[in-house]
């Protein structure tokens, strides 16, 4: 990691610290708030039979026709904007795969969320749940969309770097120091969270994505696991409307051809815990860096931080819901005010 990099780590820790701190002890002042749908498309569907039903308990029967044109691709954000702004642009928080906005909103043992961190420092921050997830709505499947995959409990708790290992969950074991709450009713918590994926959705994901920051204009995304995957995407796209980008465990690349599409936008790479010993994450972290050093080699800037490494142990896959989870944000918080993104 660069040496620059790695004394603003040291910097946030010392000073971050106390602002935390500060923020955290006062009310948080909303100015104004609200939600929208963006993006979307229009899909025909034919050749279906009607459906006859009765709707509720002592209610009529209802017959309902599902052929005609449907609305699918949508994309449901919340933005709210604090008193005072000190973000020089909005703050995008984009989610993970089984996921939706909530993973910003309150960590799985009540605590405030990042959203509720960025919001005390000044920032208008926009919460979103991808294409087909959560307040998004789903479409017709197979019809329109295809396969869809679900989690049962026990996978996140192994394949998030929360347990030890296989047979992890059944036992209760967590890989040693593991910042995630791990009692019983706090994992249900985040699994309650959980939602369905689809296959075959990315395009309509990128295009809704893209939607949004042409109507809110050019902002700082931190993005998340599937999500830092799209968001690099989206930036090659559309590099003109990131400020910068911060990738939290990104599951993916974006395109190594294009990578000097990046070269503009300043990029903040961080993982977290046990990645090396990881046989799948540390596969994933090894691609991310290799796109990296491309984007580095066609004259972009990409700051590699390893918490471990800078004294920041313990993080599963969920940073923004481990319990130093405000620490994390903390170095994010710095990154952004040394790159002049925050007055």
């Amino acid at each position: 990691m660069p040496s620059s990099c790695a004394r603003l780590v040291v910097a946030a820790l010392a000073v971050c610290g106390l602002m935390a701190g500060a923020a955290g002890a006062q009310p948080l002042s909303i100015e104004r708030f609200g939600s929208f749908h963006i993006g979307g498309r229009l899909v025909e569907v034919t050749g279906k039979p009607v459906i006859e039903y009765t709707p509720t308990v002592g209610g009529a029967p209802l017959r309902i026709d599902p052929n005609g044109t449907y609305m699918v691709g949508q994309m449901y954000a919340q933005f709210m904007v604090p008193a005072p702004v000190r973000g020089t642009a909005p703050l995008m928080l984009w989610h993970g795969a089984y996921l939706t906005g909530v993973t910003y909103e309150t960590t799985p043992d009540g605590r405030e969320g990042w959203q509720h961190f960025f919001l005390r420092r000044g920032w208008a921050t926009y919460v979103t749940d991808a294409v087909e997830r959560g307040r998004s709505g789903a479409a017709m499947s197979p019809e329109i969309y295809g396969r869809s995959i679900h989690l049962p409990t026990v996978n996140p708790w192994e394949r998030f770097r929360i347990g030890d290992g296989a047979g992890s969950f059944a036992r209760g074991s967590v890989l040693q120091g593991n910042q995630f709450p791990t009692e019983r009713e706090q994992y249900l918590s985040f699994m309650r969270q959980v939602v369905a994926r689809y296959l075959d959705t990315d395009a309509d994901v990128i295009a809704a994505y893209i939607a949004l920051l042409e109507r809110v204009g050019p902002s700082v995304v931190v993005a998340h696991s599937q999500g830092g995957a799209f968001a690099w995407q989206v930036a090659q796209r559309r590099p003109d409307l990131f400020r910068a980008l911060v990738l939290v465990e990104p599951a993916g690349t974006g395109i190594a051809a294009d990578a000097a599409r990046l070269k503009d936008v300043p990029t903040l790479l961080m993982y977290g815990d046990y990645v090396d010993a990881d046989p799948r994450w540390s596969v994933i972290r090894r691609n991310a860096r290799r796109f990296a050093d491309a984007v580095r080699a066609a004259g972009g800037s990409v700051d590699d931080v390893d918490l471990p490494t800078q004294g920041i142990r313990g993080n599963s896959h969920m940073v923004m819901m481990d319990r130093n989870s405000d620490q994390v944000a903390e170095v994010v918080q710095a990154w952004l005010a040394a790159r002049g993104l925050w007055r």
